[in-house]
């Protein structure tokens, strides 16, 4: 039996965020209802790489059931409260406001439903100047400060994914689930808020903490601010390889292994990190003069045997067979999709994929049977 099994989700949500929190609940075996508008998540036609369906829509939906409810109507408004009423969860990512304006302000469900579990996201949160402005993921790696660290010297950068959606939504699973746990103990629901701003303020509380110490970070492409060397450098056959120096140990392993110059710590240049990261251009060029001059699979087995951290410079190519990649299949509309699999690992407990739906694919179980479903499955009784 799945951990979140007879569980009943309602995910009124759109684009990333949301849709990866509540498909990690699908996975776990919660019963997740994703209520769509009449066109459809928007999310759908973002681009066309899975077989002519969008890559981020069958990434994230899969295992829920599609229900089209027009929530500008009163029966469309009806018919979601009726879901609501059976559910143990309601998740939403609409623009700031549209719940509230529709009827459906978390404190009121909360009132009414002492057992939800209500979870919003948001850009900025209730309160506060921009907590009206829409958000997307760009636009807050920009206003957070991301953008300002991300790249090279050449400019600010975005991350080449979505991560701040993909945190939020990571961030909106856990605090469900922490949610779900105290419920099992005092029968309490919850309502959870959260901005996708305080998401990225609180993953950048590193550069933050040191540019507010008077060493603001510094755009630097793949190389970090306080370890040298620790970047990438080009073989003699054009590969890139990272190397990660972590420790003086290491740095004697890599002068007298990698490099065959076992008297290069004795250089009060590079002594120790402080002044190998002050002479890091004299460092970086060493270190590059020395691996120009090996072939990218002499110095893959010298790292390896030197015990030295290191990666290649992939492509998504190089990912796309990569011997660590593992993959689940997913039946779509379109058939079949291949792509990778969650992280987590459940030892002797292989997990199944549901299908990704079609839009309104589960509109013929009615809403009233969804809400029957749910209802039963929060009885602990079957339903007929």
């Amino acid at each position: 039996m799945l951990p979140l099994q007879g569980l009943t989700v309602i995910a009124v949500e759109q684009a990333v965020a949301a849709p990866f929190c509540s498909s990690r609940l699908a996975d776990a075996g919660a019963d997740v209802i994703k209520v769509e508008r009449p066109e459809g998540d928007f999310a759908r036609g973002y681009d066309a790489a899975a077989k002519g369906q969008s890559s981020y829509f069958v990434w994230l939906n899969r295992g829920k059931d599609s229900v089209v409810i027009d929530l500008a109507t009163k029966q469309g408004r009806q018919s979601l409260e009726v879901l609501i009423s059976g559910a143990d969860v309601l998740l939403q990512n609409l623009k700031p406001g549209s719940m509230e304006k529709l009827g459906f302000a978390p404190a009121r469900l909360c009132r009414d439903y002492p057992r939800l579990i209500c979870c919003t996201i948001s850009g900025y949160g209730d309160d506060g100047p921009y907590a009206h402005r829409k958000a997307y993921d760009l636009l807050i790696q920009a206003e957070s400060g991301l953008a300002s660290i991300t790249g090279g010297a050449d400019g600010p950068s975005r991350v080449g994914l979505s991560i701040v959606d993909i945190a939020t939504g990571a961030t909106a699973h856990a605090a469900i689930l922490e949610a779900l746990i105290a419920r099992s103990r005092d029968g309490s629901g919850a309502d959870i808020r959260i901005s996708m701003f305080d998401v990225m303020a609180d993953w950048l509380a590193v550069p933050l903490l040191n540019a507010e110490a008077g060493n603001p970070p510094q755009r630097m492409g793949l190389a970090h601010p306080s370890i040298a060397p620790y970047g990438v450098f080009r073989s003699a056959d054009g590969r890139d390889i990272l190397i990660s120096i972590q420790s003086e140990r290491e740095w004697k392993k890599l002068c007298a292994d990698v490099l065959g110059q076992p008297d290069l710590p004795g250089d009060v240049r590079f002594a120790n990190m402080v002044e190998r990261v002050r002479n890091r251009e004299l460092t970086d060029k060493t270190v590059g003069d020395i691996f120009a001059t090996m072939s990218r699979d002499q110095l893959l087995k010298r790292l390896s045997d030197a015990d030295i951290a290191f990666a290649e410079v992939n492509t998504m190519a190089d990912l796309a067979v990569h011997p660590h990649l593992r993959r689940i299949e997913v039946a779509t509309p379109a058939g079949p999709v291949s792509y990778p699999a969650p992280a987590a690992i459940f030892v002797d407990q292989p997990r199944q994929y549901g299908a990704v739906p079609g839009i309104g694919e589960h509109a013929d179980r009615g809403i009233g049977e969804h809400a029957d479903r749910a209802k039963a499955a929060a009885a602990g009784t079957p339903s007929s």
